[in-house]
């Protein structure tokens, strides 16, 4: 259909380029004996390898999201149906076969480590047995994900896009899931329908996404079957703004596309909105992604070129200018004083960060608890406004829209709070070292499972034989207390007035029992919510402490590694400067050329690296400028 895939055509061939750079870095660290620096250069190959640019495409329940995939990729790769609703994450990418796989978690899983996962191929066609909720209901097969691999060319430049779960709509637990993947991901899809604008829970979960993420789209679909869909869109617009002035909006039609597509109309294909939405993902998001990458990369490689000429110029220095000796002693002690201050700063920093982190564990529990507290006053002053039984079940909905909400703006509050400490303790080393860890307040899509469910409630109906009897036993006595009393004067027990007053206070008596009934459902009704909230509190509790343990650790590792790279450079350049003094006159001009030869190929790897850096802010600032990429 004439349309431009996401990636541009010298994307292989620059990733191919920085895949070399970071492999000749790794030959330099290994000749140089730096096991330290090559740890850093092997996450960056891993990266390199792994050229997915991963796009999030949420919504509401019933929105269109896996018709939409569908429509983008060209092809069925995710499950559509009218009373079909997508239970376990989808990931669409490219392969050169078409094919599926089940992403299943391992029974020696350990909470603690990193989630070992077993890939079990399937076939396409049962995919809906996998991923629905019809098939797998409330991911009862406890999946992990589902992989679909396509020929496709939007996805060939290493686009990945993933269905999350619709069941229960944004305003339930599986929220959740979905914010915790946006930290992972390089950009998010918000997907709603022409039937209505935005409702309150999509510009709510709105707000939390853009917290995570800037990177967010919004999309418009079934533009075909509503002929009020501008109306809509424009309202969407104004909504949009609301939140941030530069999220996009694209009005599409997923049946127009798959028709085109059936057909080879362009002319189709152009009026279901998809080109615009395509490079858009090309030009701001894939593109945006690799030149983040190249930064990445190039800050490395800088790095380390940094390091590794730091110990070969203080041994060269040394070799040419021997009779420099105090200057070389002066250099040595300055190098002493350097690593002494540098242990200072570690002490200083891991102080930072032990307090903050038991700061921050202090702070979110207060939030966790503060917004549990919240959610309980409302919910008890809505009880005490009527009878909860007959409301129930939409009570506990809202019960657990209110919930789920109150721990999603807790957890991104965490993950905010998180960096910042990251930003406070990389205060403490030099400028040009400062490098945040990834730190991802993660896993925490199965925070509710080991809550129950909401318990069922009585509604507190009673039959009309039931009501009969109640008024009966409530009469009796006033029939027998006034037939007694209308005796004295000659009258029968069962008499006009004894009845009278049987009735009276029978309709009292039902009165009555209908309130205490009332006033007992209600306490009832408040029991379960304290005790479901505390059972909330409890387990997400015990959740968010366990994150911020992880979190602890992740910044702790960094920073560590970061100490003990410099430490080493310097205990380096100490023991060449050392060995070149005691080094003889034969010896002398076989080290030198060596070393010149080592130190020309670490320049020539640092020129690379900076050279990548100024082509990867040169795109950045032409995109900027709305020039082509």
């Amino acid at each position: 259909m004439g349309e431009a895939g996401p990636a541009t055509p010298a994307s292989p061939a620059a990733a191919g380029k920085l895949i070399q750079l970071v492999e000749h870095g790794l030959q330099l660290v290994r000749d140089g004996d730096r096991e330290d620096l090559r740890k850093r250069l092997d996450l960056t190959l891993g990266r390199l390898k792994d050229p997915s640019i991963r796009v999030i495409v949420a919504g509401e329940f019933k929105q269109g999201k896996s018709k939409f995939i569908n429509a983008l990729v060209g092809a069925p790769a995710c499950p559509v149906d009218d009373d079909v609703a997508t239970s376990v994450p989808t990931v669409v990418r490219y392969g050169d076969q078409a094919s599926a796989l089940i992403l299943v978690p391992t029974a020696d899983t350990d909470r603690g480590d990193e989630t070992k996962v077993d890939r079990q191929p399937v076939a396409i066609a049962d995919l809906p047995a996998y991923v629905s909720e019809h098939g797998n209901p409330g991911n009862s097969k406890k999946l992990l994900a589902a992989e679909v691999c396509l020929p496709r060319k939007v996805l060939a430049g290493g686009l990945t896009v993933i269905d999350s779960p619709g069941v229960g709509g944004l305003g339930s637990a599986h929220t959740l899931a979905t914010l915790t993947a946006l930290p992972t991901a390089d950009a998010m899809l918000l997907v709603s329908d022409a039937s209505q604008e935005y409702t309150e829970p999509e510009l709510r979960f709105l707000r939390q996404a853009m917290r995570i993420t800037p990177n967010v789209v919004a999309v418009l679909t079934k533009t075909d079957l509503y002929p009020d869909w501008r109306r809509v869109e424009e309202i969407d617009r104004c909504h949009l703004k609301t939140v941030a002035s530069d999220i996009p909006l694209f009005a599409v039609s997923s049946d127009l596309r798959l028709e085109a597509a059936r057909l080879q109309d362009g002319e189709l294909n152009e009026e279901s909105g998809f080109p615009a939405l395509i490079a858009h993902l090309r030009t701001r998001i894939v593109d945006g992604a690799q030149r983040l990458q190249g930064r990445s990369v190039s800050q490395d490689l800088l790095t380390v070129t940094e390091n590794l000429r730091l110990s070969l110029q203080s041994e060269l220095e040394a070799l040419e200018n021997p009779e420099g000796t105090p200057q070389i002693i002066a250099q040595l002690e300055l190098a002493r004083a350097e690593a002494d201050d540098l242990r200072k700063r570690s002490a200083r920093w891991q102080l930072t960060l032990n307090d903050g982190i038991s700061d921050l564990i202090a702070d979110m529990e207060y939030e966790l608890r503060n917004g549990l507290r919240r959610i309980q006053r409302e919910a008890e002053a809505a009880i005490d406004e009527g009878d909860p039984g007959t409301a129930w079940t939409d009570f506990s909905r809202w019960l657990e829209v209110s919930t789920a909400a109150a721990i999603s703006d807790t957890f991104i509050l965490t993950s905010e709070r998180a960096q910042w400490l990251a930003a406070q303790v990389a205060e403490h080393f030099a400028a040009e070292e400062v490098r945040l860890p990834a730190v991802h307040v993660s896993d925490t899509a199965d925070v509710l499972d080991p809550v129950d469910a909401m318990p069922g409630m009585d509604a507190g109906y009673i039959n009309p034989v039931q009501k009969v009897l109640i008024g009966m036993r409530g009469s009796y006595g006033g029939v027998l207390m006034f037939g007694l009393l209308t005796g004295i004067f000659g009258m029968a027990l069962i008499n006009p007035f004894s009845l009278g007053a049987g009735v009276l206070l029978g309709r009292k008596a039902y009165r009555e029992d209908k309130e205490a009934r009332l006033k007992r459902r209600q306490g009832e009704a408040k029991a379960l919510v304290r005790r479901q909230l505390d059972d909330v509190s409890f387990q997400v509790g015990k959740q968010l402490k366990d994150r911020l343990r992880l979190v602890q650790r992740s910044i702790r590792d960094h920073f560590t590694e970061l100490a003990d790279e410099h430490h080493r450079s310097l205990a380096d350049s100490v023991s060449a400067a050392q060995k070149a003094a005691n080094t003889y006159a034969l010896e002398k001009a076989a080290r030198i050329k060596h070393i010149k030869a080592e130190l020309k190929k670490v320049d020539a790897l640092r020129r690379a690296a900076e050279a990548v850096a100024a082509e990867a802010a040169c795109e950045g600032i032409r995109t900027s400028a709305g020039g082509p990429p």
